[in-house]
């Protein structure tokens, strides 16, 4: 399934009704008194959490969505029935933005939460309520009022309360592989993970966390580089980040300088990702270049005050030991769901 997270949409509520001018005409009723009903309101549009769904794929065709107008009043005091609410199902994790302002709407976190993003117009009155006792055959009768007409940017921010970071080809597909249910494509060249994946990390029968995997980072990401940071947004609700780097020197490059590009990138697309704790871990374990260099990487980090941990996402060697180090710095750093504060909303 493609995966979106990313789409502006047009919405438009329902427009009131009018409301009716009428008369009572009926045998041996004279002067049958005013009795035009109202109209009914129009439908709302309404965003609600499906927590089924992972992506907007659902949204984002052009389109615009509109929901049911009200009826308009009739004679013998009827009044027209109010449009039926347009209820748009979005994921969980989905901020709502007024693409004309930029101003966050609505933050959609929990299952079955719903807002109302655009109000439909109020029904008409109908001559009946404007009769009086020196006019009482008023022929005047309410137009009905516009609904809101707006567009809006939805931008979806998976939930997980760790996310995996590094450059491409350092193994955060694998780990999460090994730790999860989740399989996201694993292949031997840059840029395998084009999307997101999310995996559920059971530690043991109290503990269990969601670890993302979003696409590596490369010099340069904030403008653009590589596929960019666009997909850093997802790790803006994780409580903590796990940086990966590969130690092993079959790259050529340096692991304490990737460490350094890599939160270079991160401070200049995200100042408050950059400030979120961070575990440093050595992948590739099972290689024999990786245990040779690790005691020199692990000194290096250290005069830097970074404990190093190691694993191997192959063999699963130190998975158990880096995940249950993740679950305690999780469980330190985050605060209930439901108390969460959600982003500031207009």
């Amino acid at each position: 399934m493609k995966f979106v997270d990313e789409v502006r949409i047009r919405v438009e509520a329902g427009d009131g009704g009018r409301g009716c001018a009428s008369f009572r005409r009926e045998k041996y009723v004279p002067r049958g008194g005013p009795n035009g009903g109202d109209g009914g309101d129009g439908g709302n549009v309404v965003l609600r959490v499906d927590p089924g769904l992972s992506t907007l794929l659902d949204l984002s065709y052009p389109q615009t969505l509109r929901a049911k107008r009200g009826e308009h009043g009739r004679g013998k005091d009827q009044h027209g029935a109010a449009g039926d609410d347009l209820v748009l199902r979005v994921p969980p994790g989905t901020v709502v933005h007024d693409d004309e302002s930029g101003a966050v709407l609505a933050d959609l976190r929990l299952p079955g939460e719903r807002t109302v993003v655009a109000r439909g117009g109020r029904g008409g009155r109908g001559n009946m309520h404007f009769a009086t006792s020196t006019n009482r055959a008023p022929r005047r009768a309410d137009g009905g009022t516009p609904g809101e007409r707006r567009t809006l940017r939805l931008e979806l921010r998976v939930l997980a309360d760790a996310g995996l970071l590094g450059l491409p080809n350092v193994g955060k597909s694998t780990l999460v592989r090994a730790v999860s249910a989740a399989r996201p494509r694993v292949a031997d060249y840059p840029f395998t993970t084009l999307v997101p994946h999310l995996g559920v990390v059971r530690v043991d029968d109290e503990r269990s966390f969601v670890l993302a995997d979003v696409p590596g980072l490369i010099p340069g990401a904030h403008e653009g580089h590589g596929l960019g940071a666009r997909f850093l947004r997802h790790l803006s609700r994780t409580a903590v980040l796990v940086h990966l780097i590969d130690a092993s020197g079959l790259t050529g490059r340096d692991p304490l300088d990737d460490f350094d590009a890599i939160n270079r990138e991160l401070a200049l697309a995200s100042p408050d990702l950059a400030a979120k704790p961070q575990i440093v871990v050595v992948t590739k374990l099972d290689l024999a270049e990786t245990r040779d260099a690790l005691p020199a990487a692990r000194r290096r980090f250290a005069e830097r005050g970074i404990v190093l941990h190691a694993v191997s996402g192959v063999t699963g060697e130190g998975t158990s030991e880096l995940m249950a180090r993740i679950a305690a710095a999780v469980a330190a750093a985050r605060v209930p769901r439901d108390e969460e504060p959600a982003l500031p909303v207009a």
